[in-house]
């Protein structure tokens, strides 16, 4: 069963959120503040914020621009997962990355299901890799946003966490860069 290794330090990572929507702005960015609420809370740092529309290319360019910033280690986006026509964060996310991360997508429908029944099979939240940067795109709710984090993503980018977890193995994630 998972814990915490309380020998260990605890160390912080850089996390950029990004919210796709639309109609949201920083007033009304519930879902942004509650991730950047909560990666605050864990004593990581918020190392960028910024809402974009539903625009495929937008997105995939501001996750491509973030990947490169040595500062970032961690990318969120939230909203934009869904079915409809404009939901494209997904398809965005899929052009940036160059590892998927399937078992997020499965883990997250496991910890929704428990929340709102059969309706978890609507959200396409996904995670991957890219230039040593993690990326999860995930629900524009709060309350999905909240689920992710604190089920899924606290716990893996908390470095005491056994027996494993996404910080331990950061420094190995771009070394398929440096073989050339």
């Amino acid at each position: 069963m998972s814990r915490i290794d309380e020998s260990r330090d605890f160390l912080p990572v850089r996390i950029a959120v990004l919210t796709v929507s639309d109609s949201r702005t920083a007033v009304d960015d519930r879902s942004g503040d509650t991730l950047a609420d909560r990666i605050e809370t864990a004593g990581h740092h918020l190392a960028a914020r910024t809402i974009l529309p539903d625009d495929r290319t937008a997105i995939a360019a501001q996750l491509r621009a973030w990947c490169a910033e040595p500062e970032i280690d961690v990318i969120l986006s939230t909203g934009g997962t869904g079915l409809t026509g404009r939901d494209v964060t997904v398809e965005a996310h899929r052009d940036v990355y160059e590892k998927e991360i399937e078992a997020f997508g499965t883990v997250f429908t496991h910890v929704s299901m428990a929340k709102i029944g059969t309706s978890a099979v609507q959200s396409r939240a996904t995670g991957g890799v890219a230039r040593g940067t993690y990326l999860f795109a995930l629900p524009g709710s709060p309350s999905a946003c909240r689920d992710a984090w604190d089920e899924i993503l606290a716990p893996q980018l908390d470095y005491r966490h056994r027996p494993c977890n996404f910080v331990e193995i950061m420094p190995r994630l771009d070394e398929h860069l440096r073989r050339k």
